[in-house]
């Protein structure tokens, strides 16, 4: 009995055995296979850094953006622009060397015929001898060259990259605004180049663009249809124009057929005909400002005549959708807003007098870490940098924007720091930051602005690689909020990006930084060159003059970027970038909602008239789009919602949510011209 007894608890313990091993082979199994399920999670965050097919079947490379955005700050240009230069000959030869350099060149291949032609005219010939440079990196350029005799060597910190030859183009960005030359150009035999300095080029450019559109505007004032609308209806209705071209004997429109697009000839004559007993008779010719088709846009018809294009034949068109999109029409009574214009505005609530001197406000230093001791800095930009202090007499926090006066007077920016100051001391916006006191001296200009202690939404967004769309959808609302406020004010933003949006306490995202903006009467374009390259809007990069629309794009590109983590037009090179930007091919990543691609490619529409928030209905549109459907804008505005944002910011000193610089040393030089006394 003991023995069998023995056996049994020898067994048992051999099972106990087994069973514990199986429990520590199980236990490293499920280990084994959360390590696995956690490795999947982070490639799928990570996929979208790779190439993967779109459902198009195209693939696309996301160039992740690593480095801050630069920006480019407009240059003054007169509102009369002329071109003083006079034309310099030049022989068949070598305008055809010209056409042919500017046709494979990414960026200029995009200019039409007469914009190439008043190219060739212009550009002016200069010659180099060898070991002469002709551009120095890290200097200032305002020319782009083409090569039309010899050789040339090109280098980067004294490492060659390249040679240029015949046909080639080099610093083509000097001609759209003023930027650091990124490497050296010398002449390695003698060397012959066709020049052309920014101004000449942007005043072709804006030249060509505003008679087009005074030319447009002419034609469209002799519709029957459209003679009622005023000015700002009928800009509108040029932006949401698209041109288009016929081939000779194409039929551009066909009697009996349902019609829904209107025309203006801008280039070649059309023929009308009519079937008579079986016979197209010609009834009329029609040339350049002539226009068919208008009766399309207000009521179904069916096409009265047949037009066909007799040799080539540019138009410019509209289509009913487009057009009832752009402006209501009612019982052919269409609605004329000039009297909103005229409604007197309600004058802003002025800041509440400010009390705080510039003495009594404090640095804050850092804890801990290699810059211990020294005053934190929150941001660095091309125009200064902002470091947090507090008042000696309250404790409370403040974010001090310092910027050089040298610097803003070398870069003609004086109008756009007074404009900034004005816009942020009349604003009352919660989508916006606060400024508090303003002062200045021989050296500075200071601003002392509200401290948004979650951090910028570009340290979020690198840290977590990209947003889920809760995320992204709440700090969209809040830019369409801050939007809609300086919209109504006329104020265009124009540098929308993850830079400029804070996170304040509350996970609210507010406006910073707007040495950008600019006030526009609605109908009017500006034609300066302004932004950070990625959120460019078409219409700036072709000089055709630009609105309010360019921030509906920008819109778009943010949300591209929140949810991607990178913009959807990238490249190391800015020429690249404003080629894709021009290309406007939107390749989105799989996981993206169809609600998100929506809105995306809603807003960025290449023609500024067709963009979501741009069209009849204004920024409700924008409010109303299905990826905006779980958000209670009435809540939102009161600061009802709670953030989603709130997981992003991290408990710690004032300034956790912050990259660190180290401190400027260095006082910038006094500057006494006087262009701030009323600041």
């Amino acid at each position: 009995m003991e023995k069998q007894m023995e056996e049994m608890r020898q067994q048992l313990d051999k099972q106990l055995q087994i069973n514990q091993e199986l429990q520590r082979h199980n236990t490293d199994l499920e280990k084994r296979l959360q390590e696995k399920e956690k490795l999947l999670q982070e490639l799928h965050s990570h996929y979208h850094d790779l190439e993967f097919p779109s459902r198009s079947g195209n693939e696309i490379h996301p160039v992740v953006r690593k480095s801050r955005a630069a920006v480019m700050a407009s240059e003054p240009i007169p509102e009369n622009l002329e071109i003083i230069q006079t034309k310099f000959k030049k022989t068949s030869s070598e305008t055809s060397l010209i056409v042919k350099a500017i046709q494979k060149n990414d960026f200029l291949s995009r200019l039409d015929d007469e914009q190439t032609a008043m190219m060739v005219d212009l550009l002016v010939a200069s010659d180099y001898k060898p070991g002469n440079d002709v551009i120095k990196e890290g200097s200032e350029g305002d020319s782009m060259y083409i090569v039309a005799a010899g050789e040339l060597i090109v280098t980067q910190g004294g490492r060659q990259l390249r040679t240029l030859n015949v046909g080639d183009v080099f610093g083509e960005l000097a001609i759209l605004y003023n930027c650091k030359r990124t490497a050296t150009v010398k002449a390695k035999t003698v060397v012959r180049l066709w020049c052309m300095e920014r101004q000449t080029y942007r005043t072709i450019m804006t030249n060509k663009s505003k008679k087009k559109r005074e030319q447009i505007m002419g034609f469209l004032k002799t519709s029957r249809t459209l003679k009622d609308l005023n000015d700002i209806q009928l800009s509108k209705l040029i932006d949401s124009m698209e041109e288009v071209k016929f081939q000779n004997k194409d039929v551009i429109v066909r009697e009996g057929e349902e019609g829904n697009t209107f025309y203006i000839i801008l280039k070649g004559e059309v023929l009308v005909t009519k079937n008579v007993n079986g016979q197209q008779k010609q009834i009329r010719r029609m040339g350049k400002g002539e226009h068919f088709g208008e009766q399309a846009l207000i009521r179904e018809v069916l096409r009265t005549a047949t037009c066909t294009a007799d040799g080539p034949v540019t138009c410019f068109s509209i289509d009913k959708e487009v057009f009832e999109d752009t402006i209501p029409v009612e019982h052919l009574e269409l609605f004329d807003d000039s009297k909103v214009l005229q409604e007197v505005v309600a004058p802003e609530k002025p800041c509440p007098g400010s009390t705080m001197v510039l003495k009594d406000l404090l640095p804050v230093l850092y804890q801990e870490g290699r810059y211990q001791g020294e005053p934190v800095t929150l941001g660095v930009g091309g125009f200064g940098r902002v470091e947090l202090v507090t008042s000696a007499q309250h404790g409370k926090y403040y974010a001090l924007k310092r910027v050089s006066k040298k610097h803003i007077v070398a870069k003609r920016q004086e109008e756009h720091v007074l404009f900034e100051k004005m816009i942020l001391k009349a604003s009352q916006c919660d989508f916006i930051v606060r400024l508090h006191a303003a002062f200045k001296d021989t050296r500075y200009i200071y601003m002392i602005m509200e401290f948004c202690g979650g951090g910028e939404i570009w340290t979020k967004l690198k840290e977590v690689r990209r947003f889920e769309e809760p995320v992204a959808m709440f700090c969209t609302a809040c830019v369409v909020e801050a939007y809609a406020y300086l919209h109504k004010k006329r104020i265009m933003y124009r540098d929308l990006k993850p830079e400029n949006l804070m996170l304040d306490g509350k996970g609210y995202v507010k406006l910073v930084d707007f040495g950008f903006a600019k006030e526009l009467v609605r109908g009017e374009k500006t034609y300066s060159f302004v932004g950070t390259p990625e959120y460019i809007a078409p219409e700036i990069i072709q000089n055709h003059g630009h609105d309010f629309a360019v921030d509906f794009w920008s819109l778009g590109v943010l949300v591209y970027e929140l949810l991607v983590g990178s913009p959807p037009f990238s490249s190391s090179e800015p020429q690249k970038i404003y080629a894709k930007i021009l290309d406007g091919v939107l390749k989105y990543p799989p996981y993206m909602s169809e609600a998100a691609k929506s809105i995306i490619s809603k807003l960025c529409r290449p023609r500024p008239g067709q963009r979501l928030g741009n069209t009849k209905n204004g920024i409700k549109d924008v409010r109303h789009h299905r990826w905006f459907s779980s958000m209670n804008w009435s809540k939102l505005r009161v600061g009802q919602v709670d953030a989603p944002t709130m997981r992003l910011i991290r408990k710690g000193p004032c300034y956790i949510n912050f990259d660190r610089f180290p401190h400027e040393q260095p006082k910038a030089e006094e500057e006494f011209s006087g262009w701030d006394r009323d600041f």
